[in-house]
């Protein structure tokens, strides 16, 4: 028997781990060896209610065994709770692997606790990199890579940018596991959301907008511009739906910016099936989001991404994103020119969580020696 400690923290992480945890059930259910029991320890960097029926309910996927609680903060004082109730987990379920997602503290933070206690790290979404250090996911990503047994690539890309670092050792590319999400999730969207009724849009009449990274909604200058552009591109090309991140509206509130066009509808954070629907029926999305420029592409949306770089290169050579900054001018360029791209084989074909699984199955592991 394998057992498998997986640390999740945010939203991106739980639809990731959801799919892991479902190749779980399958790989048991196959009866393949070793059997694998997984227990998901959820730090509490964010918490959304409205995950837990799609989740834990509706796929089946086991509810956390622990939340530490940890909550918001700075980055020190978040990572350091994190690493103390890891620690304490870890030495007390005994797990042979503990497994990470993605790029936040979380993702550091079980990375750290494992690999000073000395069990093998699993790190889904390895090798990414936007080569701005700037960015406190840069960092993150780049150590856990460092600290990585397993490292799982979504890309050949990601491959080559571990390669460059010199790591090759335990290095894997699997595809996508938010591709394998996107398709699981889609059909169930369509069935129970009602976003594009309750916001009284029409199937590619609408752009989609979400700013949230630190670097944009701290400038008033920055956040001015993009808020001018979308109050632009509500006026002459679509209304744009803007759910808004609470730092974002700290930023609108602090920095007296001011939305100019009543197309551009404002709303607060939605659940992740709602946005499942309004991603996949937008004519447009402008995003500072890594996440969102994938699942663009995934739903066969253009996209244009408020930032100068990203992890994603990809959606930009296969025609499907275009990098604006938030200079308003090239931000109206963009849109203007937005159109659809060609495949990107890399992500895979949806089977990204199995490989995962069957991966760390081979690579078995001997349990966390008794304190």
């Amino acid at each position: 028997m394998l057992r498998i400690l997986t640390v999740v923290g945010a939203r991106p992480q739980f639809v990731k781990a959801a799919m892991v945890s479902k190749a779980i059930v399958e790989h048991n259910r196959a009866g393949r060896a070793p059997a694998i029991v997984e227990e998901i320890v959820h730090t509490g960097q964010h918490y959304d209610p409205s995950m837990s029926d799609i989740f834990f309910d509706e796929m089946g996927i086991p509810a956390p065994a622990v939340n530490l609680n940890v909550g918001s903060g700075p980055h020190g004082a978040m990572t350091a709770r994190m690493l103390e109730g890891l620690e304490r987990e870890i030495v007390s379920r005994r797990p042979d692997w503990v497994l990470v997602y993605g790029d936040t503290n979380s993702t550091l933070a079980g990375a750290l606790a494992a690999s000073k206690l000395h069990v093998p790290v699993a790190h889904v979404e390895s090798g990414l990199r936007s080569f701005n250090r700037r960015m406190p996911e840069e960092i993150n990503r780049v150590l856990t890579d460092h600290l990585s047994d397993l490292l799982l690539c979504p890309t050949t890309t990601a491959l080559r940018n571990l390669a460059a670092e010199g790591i090759e050792r335990g290095v894997h590319h699997v595809g996508d596991v938010m591709f394998d999400a996107a398709l699981a999730f889609r059909d169930i969207a369509e069935r129970s959301s009602n976003a594009l009724k309750r916001f009284s849009l029409t199937a590619g009449g609408y752009c989609l907008a979400t700013v949230h990274r630190a670097e944009n909604t701290d400038s008033p200058s920055r956040l001015s511009e993009i808020v001018s552009a979308l109050s632009e591109i509500a006026r002459r090309e679509c209304p744009v739906l803007f759910p808004v991140h609470p730092r974002t509206r700290a930023g609108l509130g602090e920095s007296g910016v001011a939305i100019a066009s009543a197309a551009v509808i404002l709303t607060d954070p939605l659940p992740f099936l709602d946005m499942v629907m309004l991603e996949r029926h937008a004519r447009l999305i402008l995003t500072d989001s890594g996440g969102v420029q994938k699942e663009a592409y995934f739903h066969g949306v253009p996209c244009v991404t408020l930032r100068e770089e990203t992890e994603w290169p990809e959606t930009v050579s296969h025609g499907w994103n275009q990098m604006a900054g938030t200079d308003m001018k090239r931000i109206a360029e963009a849109v203007r020119n937005a159109g659809s791209g060609v495949v990107i084989e890399d992500y895979g074909t949806g089977a990204a969580a199995a490989k995962v699984i069957a991966l760390i199955a081979v690579r078995g592991g001997p349990p966390l020696p008794a304190s």
